[in-house]
């Protein structure tokens, strides 16, 4: 097939010896790319039992068979197994490093092993080296970039590195992947910290062949002007950004506020678009082939962090890190972020854990200087994580486990599922969005399905409509949303162009670039072979029914505002989902494949 070069590079660290792979057709047509070949990858290298941060434990990037072409098809995927939650994980990221891994000849890296001293990686087309990187270890991210840039320059190189917290091993340090763009969820930095590899940095001076260039490029031109230019969801990402959707997200009783209490924040506006607009941005910024530059950059002109710059502070980092804990001052706000991405932690994570701990403390349960809405004491504590000092060694390991530890009943607001914790959209009003947080297979997931679209946005799903508290019809709805973002994830589409690209039109450019013909139902059965992957490895690994449940406060206090205030689950809501969405899955009881499933899809677990 064309656009694949069907080459991996292998990197074992400890040994310092590298080498390239190919995988067998029949896998490349099971898996496509992307996210079926990275959850293939994992599971045929990764032992489900092994410890965190033991050597031999895989980490992946992979590329798609659209990268590195002018499709708006711009993501990559790290895949591991994360040390946070045990479970299968895929953390998606723009920006050019992908593109620049598939212009050097590969479709993805396979990293093992732990060097005995700092490292970074070199990749230069077919040349492959381990460099010393012991004047890099210590630094933040954007240090790391300034040390590294006056050998590889800017455009012509791309770079992926960690912080202070992947090299600490914090549970929920993040890769930042070139021009901040981060792969950010389940502990990706600690993984690659736990070897010993602060960046990559990669060169390429190939591009990828196209089975029809000029059908390709047509389709290209024709899908940007007729599908993208004057779509209403695509010139909003490209006015505001994600964090235009702060104030529906606040009306609609969704925006998580003094660590999941409410749904509303009355400063909300403070941390939009508008005022991130009015006192922050000053520059579009895109993705490589991205026609939408959904991406800010930004300066702060006033205040006590004047000077400071760095990227837009999309919707998740504006709601966990502002609202979450009760921060409504725009610059304030946009501090927290820029320092998560400079000590490399994941924002979702980070303002989750914060809020914890504010309560904590509020509650007499645990001794820290940290407070809901004190920008400075949240910082603070921030560093203390990243650099696991004092009580941010226990917070460094995430809510789950400093909840088990202080004990007291903090697990009551620990706002997790599966040990991840949730993203910035409360789930009591919208069920099925919390049916997609108790079954997302990297645990508590926006990014695997976003039903709230359909229960509180007005949207229909093949001409649907969907009662907001109903939960009738839920568990399918939420299944074939799954499938197909699955299946454009192994295409590795982009999140923002996928909202006005048909699926049709991304099987057309597939087609185009590789000479490989998919329908529609094959994209949604790929997406559904691969969810019954990863199900098997998360079981492998010793997920139980009883881990897909939701957190405590969601099922105990009603929701206090917004349109569906009042609204909680209940126990028989969950199981009601659960039996529903395990039934739609051909699953067992307890949430196991049943065998004619899987020979039904072609889904094998991959032996050695």
């Amino acid at each position: 097939m064309k656009s694949y070069y069907n080459r991996y590079l292998q990197i074992d660290l400890t040994t310092g010896d590298w080498s390239t792979f190919s995988l067998p057709e029949e896998v490349l047509a099971r898996y496509v790319g992307g996210k079926g070949v990275g959850a293939y990858l994992l599971a045929l290298h990764q032992d489900p039992q092994a410890q965190p941060f033991e050597p031999a434990n895989p980490l992946i990037f992979v590329t798609g068979p659209l990268t590195g072409t002018r499709a708006p098809s711009m993501r990559s995927v790290m895949v591991f197994q994360s040390p946070v939650t045990r479970l299968f994980t895929d953390s998606h990221f723009g920006g050019f490093f992908g593109q620049e891994v598939k212009a050097a000849g590969y479709d993805g890296l396979l990293i093992t092993g732990q060097a005995s001293r700092p490292v970074y990686l070199r990749i230069d087309d077919d040349q492959v080296a381990i460099e010393d990187a012991t004047h890099l270890w210590g630094l933040d991210t954007y240090e790391t970039y300034d040390r590294l840039r006056p050998d590889y320059a800017e455009k012509e190189w791309r770079l992926a590195c960690i912080g202070p917290a992947g090299e600490k091993r914090v549970k929920f340090a993040m890769v930042d992947c070139d021009y901040h763009r981060q792969a950010g969820r389940g502990g990706g930095g600690a993984v690659m910290g736990a070897k010993n590899l602060k960046a990559i940095v990669v060169r390429g001076s190939g591009k990828p062949e196209i089975a029809d260039p000029d059908a390709f490029n047509e389709l290209v031109r024709a899908t940007i002007a007729n599908e993208m230019k004057d779509n209403d969801y695509i010139k909003g990402f490209r006015a505001g950004g994600t964090a235009a959707s702060i104030p529906w997200a606040d009306v609609e009783g969704l925006l998580p506020t003094r660590n999941f209490q409410r749904g509303s924040f009355p400063l909300a506006e403070e941390l939009g678009d508008a005022a991130q607009r009015e006192r922050y941005w000053y520059k579009d910024v895109a993705c490589a082939a991205c026609p939408i530059a959904c991406t800010k950059l930004g300066r702060l002109t006033e205040g006590p962090h004047a000077g400071l710059e760095g990227d837009s502070l999309e919707y998740e980092s504006a709601a966990m890190l502002g609202a979450n804990l009760e921060v409504g001052q725009t610059d304030e706000a946009i501090y927290l972020g820029l320092l998560c991405d400079r000590l490399g932690l994941d924002t979702i994570s980070a303002g989750s854990v914060l809020g914890f701990a504010c309560e904590a403390v509020e509650k007499g349960l645990l001794e820290a200087d940290v407070r809901f809405g004190d920008a400075e004491s949240l910082a603070a504590m921030l560093k203390d994580i990243a650099a696991r000092r004092g009580v941010g060694n226990l917070l460094a390991e995430g809510v789950r486990a400093a909840a088990a530890q202080i004990g007291g009943g903090t697990d009551y607001f620990a706002i997790h599922v599966k040990g991840l914790e949730l993203p910035a959209w409360g789930p009591r009003g919208v069920p099925a969005m919390g049916l997609a947080y108790m079954t997302a297979d990297r645990g508590g997931c926006h990014q695997r399905a976003f039903p709230i679209l359909y229960e509180a946005g007005g949207e229909t799903w093949r001409g649907q409509t969907y009662e907001r508290l109903a939960l009738e019809g839920k568990a399918q709805l939420l299944a074939e949303i799954q499938n197909r973002l699955a299946g454009l994830d192994t295409l590795i589409t982009c999140d923002f162009a996928r909202y006005a690209i048909a699926d049709a039109t991304y099987l057309k450019l597939l087609a185009a670039a590789t000479g490989w013909q998919l329908s529609l139902d094959d994209l949604y059965r790929l997406g559904e072979r691969i969810w019954n992957l990863t199900r098997l490895f998360n079981l492998k690994a010793g997920l139980t029914k009883a881990d897909e449940d939701l957190p405590p406060r969601f099922k105990e206090e009603p929701l206090p505002d917004g349109p569906a205030a009042g609204h909680r689950f209940t126990q028989a809501d969950i199981e009601r989902l659960l039996a529903d969405y395990y039934a739609v899955r051909g699953w067992d009881e307890n949430g196991v494949p049943r065998p004619e499933t899987l020979v039904a899809l072609g889904t094998e677990y991959p032996r050695p």
